[in-house]
């Protein structure tokens, strides 16, 4: 088990945790930083004043409460849809690949994708932002096309680490995907 720290594309820190179960068998999770509170607390402050300032014009006290029940839902939907904690790719030789991701709120979507289903795994790269960055994928056979991908399956969606940190995944798994 090694633990080490990385960047994603906007420069924020992530961590790679690389776990080795067997020899067909590597965890490799992405984790990102956690929800700042300060941030939290700051972009309340900032709904808030905006809704008291409103309130002063107008003296209207559905303002405020509206702007309280908005803070709340908009905090709790991003908490439970949009904050990532971390990323996991399970790679089990012969057997298939495990996606998984886990939010801020505790909930968790898992993917699995057996292997007969899987041509490769690749880096590709995209453009994102005007600039160019790397992203992990999985290429899925093309049952009508053997030597063909139907599909692309991104990893690492959310924290979107650099390059650095897919070279040392993509070697692990290639590693694994040779010796079946």
């Amino acid at each position: 088990m090694e633990d080490e720290s990385f960047t994603d594309i906007s420069g924020k820190p992530v961590s790679l945790d690389c776990r080795n179960h067997s020899n067909f068998c590597r965890e490799f999770t992405v984790s990102s930083a956690k929800i700042s509170i300060g941030k939290v607390l700051a972009y309340t402050c900032c709904v808030w004043l905006v809704a008291y300032a409103v309130f002063w014009v107008t003296e209207n006290t559905a303002v405020l409460s509206s702007a309280i029940l908005i803070t709340l839902v908009g905090m709790t939907l991003h908490i439970h849809f949009v904050k990532v904690d971390h990323e996991s790719l399970l790679v089990i030789g012969s057997l298939g690949i495990q996606v998984s991701s886990s939010y801020a709120s505790g909930r968790e979507t898992t993917t699995f994708i057996e292997m007969n289903k899987i041509k490769d795994i690749v880096i590709n790269e995209a453009i994102y932002m005007q600039q160019i960055i790397y992203y992990l994928c999985v290429l899925l056979k093309d049952p009508s096309d053997p030597d063909g991908a139907s599909s692309v399956v991104p990893l690492f969606q959310s924290s979107k680490p650099r390059l650095d940190c897919l070279v040392k995944v993509y070697k692990s798994c290639q590693e694994i995907l040779s010796k079946c």
